[in-house]
């Protein structure tokens, strides 16, 4: 088996694609790259049996609706939107709310907050998949929506303070834990990548919950959340540990 794992970025000059070989009783990291179009991605995707995308594959619902009714000039009144809380379910997802309840990890809102240029690119990156021929819906496909924070801390791993040159430090000492928790794991020509890049080191990550997709072992919506999951898109959490991978 293969898995892949984008660390998506408004720009192809952040974006990491990672590619992991699979076989009994060990991975390897077959490639690691940096600036990363999305030619290069749909071929990644072609070749491998499931991919994490780390970037919401939809909107809220209520974020939706409320677009529609300002551009018909149909907000109802009163509407609550002059408080935080009025609102709320214009920037939070289902699945977003529902990983924060499980893990105190907040996803970026993609409708309020710095992630929504990665949105747009993979809104338009799903219909070249799709257009391709590869099935990516918005709760499974063999393309799905990861969240590596939240992966990492499910398998015991630090989720916060490894981005950026200033945590460098902690970027390296992050790639020895993951050594360590997974020894059946050679990230090979990536490790060093994965040290002097946050964006490559969470590609390897989303590559890895890719696997855990693939075997069935990530959390899938409630029969009352699944409707909304398919319009708004799904994050898909590890369920069971780093080693049953």
């Amino acid at each position: 088996m293969r898995t892949v794992g984008v660390d998506l970025a408004a720009e192809p000059r952040k974006t990491a694609v990672a590619v992991i070989a699979w076989s009994e009783g060990a991975a390897r990291v077959e490639s690691l790259r940096l600036g990363v179009g999305n030619a290069e991605i749909i071929e990644a995707v072609r070749g491998a049996e499931r991919t994490g995308i780390d970037s919401p594959f939809g909107w809220p619902e209520a974020f939706v609706r409320f677009l529609n009714e300002h551009d018909g000039d149909g907000l109802p009144v009163p509407n609550g939107l002059e408080s935080r809380d009025g609102r709320r379910p214009l920037a939070m997802r289902r699945t977003d709310l529902l990983v924060r309840a499980s893990t105190g990890l907040s996803p970026l809102s993609v409708s309020a907050d710095r992630i929504a240029h990665v949105a747009f690119r993979c809104a338009g990156l799903l219909a070249e998949l799709r257009y391709s021929g590869i099935e990516a819906g918005r709760v499974s496909g063999r393309a799905v929506e990861v969240y590596p924070a939240a992966a990492l801390l499910g398998w015991g791993l630090p989720a916060r303070g490894y981005k950026g040159l200033v945590n460098r430090a902690a970027l390296t000492e992050l790639v020895a834990r993951l050594g360590e928790a997974a020894p059946w794991l050679d990230l090979g020509v990536g490790e060093r990548l994965c040290r002097e890049s946050d964006d490559a080191f969470d590609a390897v990550v989303a590559a890895l919950v890719a696997r855990a997709v693939a075997l069935g072992r990530t959390e899938l919506p409630a029969d009352e959340d699944r409707a909304v999951a398919e319009r708004e898109g799904w994050i898909h959490l590890p369920n069971s540990p780093l080693e049953t991978l």
